[in-house]
């Protein structure tokens, strides 16, 4: 008769012992608190709600089942969860921001349709084409329509006038970008401070 030792019993940490069969499983947290706690998700919902996005999209993009997106709208706390991230997303400027973004895109087809107007007036056909034409392109040309002040303050006039070189060094350039504003509202920028208190 052969002596077979008796499988000693695994006490250790729970669910990690394979070869038992009472082991316990892992539990997984319940279906709606997982998608509570997705903020992406939340956010998705919250543009769906604000019509931002399609409920197509979203379903596809999260791969949604029917039951899934009947859950979703019968939770009361995810709804709750939805509405807190509409409140910060219109706080912060980010609905106003998504909302012109999609407005926006419709602005070339109103140009075009301005421009392709024979009844409209010429003023406007022209201002739709070179507003169009920026929207295409706005790289160099905007880029060559910024002003530049150059000045240049030579200090070797002297030196020149007595028949010498004169100095590099002597020479001063300053390159600047001028303010955008009337030379009222510049001189009252750097105005002195008035003394009219002192009399």
């Amino acid at each position: 008769m052969t002596n077979t030792p008796l499988p000693r019993r695994y006490s250790e940490v729970p669910g990690f012992n394979v070869d038992w069969d009472d082991a316990p499983t892992p539990s997984s947290p319940p279906l709606e608190r997982s998608l509570i706690d997705n903020h992406e998700l939340i956010t998705d919902l919250a543009r769906f709600s604000e019509a931002l996005c399609t409920e197509s999209a979203i379903r596809k993009k999260w791969r949604l089942s029917e039951d899934t997106w009947e859950l979703l709208g019968s939770s009361d706390e995810l709804v709750r969860a939805i509405e807190e991230e509409k409140t910060r997303r219109i706080r912060s400027g980010t609905t106003k921001c998504e909302l012109a973004q999609q407005h926006i895109l419709r602005g070339p087809n109103v140009l075009a349709t301005i421009m392709d107007d024979p009844k409209a007036n010429a003023r406007h056909r022209v201002d739709s084409i070179k507003t169009l034409n920026a929207i295409a392109d706005p790289g160099p040309e905007a880029a060559a329509e910024e002003q530049r002040v150059i000045i240049k303050i030579d200090l070797g006039s002297d030196t020149r006038a007595r028949g010498q070189e004169p100095d590099p060094a002597d020479v001063v350039i300053i390159e600047a970008t001028p303010r955008h504003g009337t030379p009222k509202q510049i001189e009252a920028d750097h105005s002195e401070p008035s003394d009219e208190w002192r009399r």
